[in-house]
């Protein structure tokens, strides 16, 4: 067999991908959360791929999560180097705003994740709600009426403060519900309508 010697090639890597399965339990350890403003700012796509989930990306979101826990949060909002929010440390970002949602564009370094385009189709189809891919300021997730987090592992969860000030009625908003209980729905194999959307896992261990 080759010899294994470490350099910085990828050119030369026996394999470019990888496969790690581990139990998420309780991701968020809340069903609703408390955020604050990262100190931290985004990582820029002019510096890494931010629209891959690259191994090395998630020092940034790890950093952000420990500072945000240590302050007593739930969970971190990462701005990127313009200031625009971006994403939470490992969710896409959400907000509703006069009955429309809104969500971070990927040009300011959100990842297109799979749970985020799902609630955007979701939403548009089922709920009939405009959904607007835009930049978005600090002061606008402020003042919002509501505000999720979306990811493969927080699923749809309710942000009810961010930076100890109240989002809207400091209570999960009827969207967020509505966009939730649909999501689990779907996830679940609940609703025929999205069944498309789910993949049978054999449960049958296969020989290595």
């Amino acid at each position: 067999s080759a010899e294994v010697v470490a350099n910085l090639k990828l050119q030369e890597l026996a394999s470019d991908f990888t496969l790690i399965t581990v139990p998420f339990g309780n991701y968020l350890g809340t069903d609703i959360l408390k955020c604050c403003t990262s100190s931290w700012r985004r990582v820029d796509d002019n510096m890494i791929p931010t629209q891959i989930k690259c191994a090395g990306i998630y020092v940034n979101s790890l950093l952000a999560k420990t500072e945000a826990t240590l302050a007593g949060f739930d969970e971190a909002i990462i701005l990127g180097q313009d200031g625009h929010v971006s994403e939470g440390s490992g969710e896409n970002v959400f907000m509703v705003t006069g009955g429309k949602l809104y969500t971070p564009r990927s040009e300011d370094n959100a990842l297109p994740g799979i749970t985020r385009e799902s609630i955007m189709q979701l939403a548009q189809a089922e709920l009939g709600i405009e959904v607007i891919e835009r930049s978005i300021d600090r002061s606008e997730l402020y003042l919002a009426d509501e505000m999720f987090l979306t990811g493969t592992a927080a699923h749809v969860t309710p942000v009810v403060e961010l930076d100890r000030r109240n989002i809207g009625t400091g209570e999960p908003g009827p969207i967020t519900t509505a966009l939730q209980k649909m999501y689990f729905d779907v996830v679940v194999g609940r609703d025929p309508k999205y069944l498309h959307w789910c993949t049978v896992v054999s449960p049958e261990v296969v020989p290595a």
